[in-house]
């Protein structure tokens, strides 16, 4: 039988996030693998992908011969969500969901091949087409009484930092905390009607396919406005090439023109999320999030002029 171990990588992420309860799940993993592999009656469990997250994930071969991903993580307030998303997505512009153990935070989905990342495009124009037209397939309507997360809870980030810091931003600059802030409330308020959204689809969860040519993988599933979901893509992959605003402005014209919204509500949104996004980096490992304040910094003097 393969021996199969968490990563020292994906060990120190987890702990990081987890504290305790990651280090006695990490402790857990090779019983745990063991019922799941005989749960879901797997015939073969392959090496872990190269990209890491926060889960453990890797092919796997079923009894019948077909191939399928298994993906194991510890317990997490995310998973009832992303179970709920592919389960709406039910294959539509996103892997298929074939199992699921909620107990064991286990899920066994659909082998995207050859599953190359949107990321491994060179042409940015074409990669955002592309990406543009994945959040066009996979909006959805709410369903009645859902318990998908919403914006204005993400955003709650903003009061833990100022709680922590007697009112401050703390180590963030206050030049791009105090706009962001506000521009993300203020968005909020006044957003359109409330979809399904994945809430994280950038070009590391967009992959190669052969039953679709792109298809989405790892939603978190969120209650938001469309124009929310370009945040993750815009703070990716700024090393395209371009000076990082202008390959900002003409990738949200791109996605403005595809997704029928506002460029400067496009503009706020992903101006507030870079700041949110690294207020969470700082929350799960105590860093500053620098990164993910890059798009932010450079957007600040077009946010400034509106």
């Amino acid at each position: 039988m393969e021996q199969h171990e968490i990563s020292p990588i994906l060990s120190e992420r987890l702990t990081s996030v987890y504290g305790d309860s990651g280090r006695d799940w990490i402790a857990g993993f090779p019983a745990l693998l063991n019922r799941i592999r005989s749960e879901w009656d797997l015939a073969g469990i392959g090496a872990t992908f190269p990209y890491v997250g926060y889960a453990w994930v890797a092919p796997v071969t079923l009894a019948n011969g077909g191939k399928a991903v298994l993906k194991l993580a510890p317990p997490d307030k995310e998973f009832a969500s992303e179970i709920g998303a592919l389960r709406i997505y039910a294959g539509r512009g996103a892997a298929k969901l074939l199992a699921s153990d909620p107990a064991a935070t286990a899920l066994l989905l659909e082998r995207l091949e050859p599953g190359t990342t949107l990321a491994e495009l060179d042409d940015d124009v074409l990669a955002t087409e592309i990406a543009g037209q994945s959040f066009t397939r996979l909006f959805r309507p709410l369903p009645a009484g859902h318990s998908f997360p919403t914006i204005e809870r993400w955003g709650q980030a903003f009061a833990r930092v100022r709680a922590a810091n007697d009112g401050g931003s703390g180590r963030f600059p206050p030049e791009l905390f105090d706009p962001a802030e506000r521009i993300y409330f203020e968005l909020g308020a006044s957003q359109d009607e409330p979809m399904l959204l994945h809430g994280d689809l950038h070009h590391w969860n967009i992959l190669r396919a052969e039953r679709e040519p792109w298809l989405a993988i790892d939603p978190k599933g969120l209650a938001g406005e469309p124009a929310y979901e370009v945040g993750a893509l815009l703070r990716n992959r700024l090393d395209a090439g371009e000076d990082v605003l202008q390959l900002t402005l003409r990738r949200i014209a791109q996605l403005s023109e595809i997704l029928g919204v506002d460029r400067e509500r496009l503009k706020r949104w992903a101006f507030a999320q870079g700041v949110l996004s690294a207020l969470w980096t700082f929350e799960d490992h105590g860093e500053l999030g620098e990164k993910h304040l890059v798009l932010p910094r450079a957007l600040l003097p077009a946010i400034a002029d509106a």
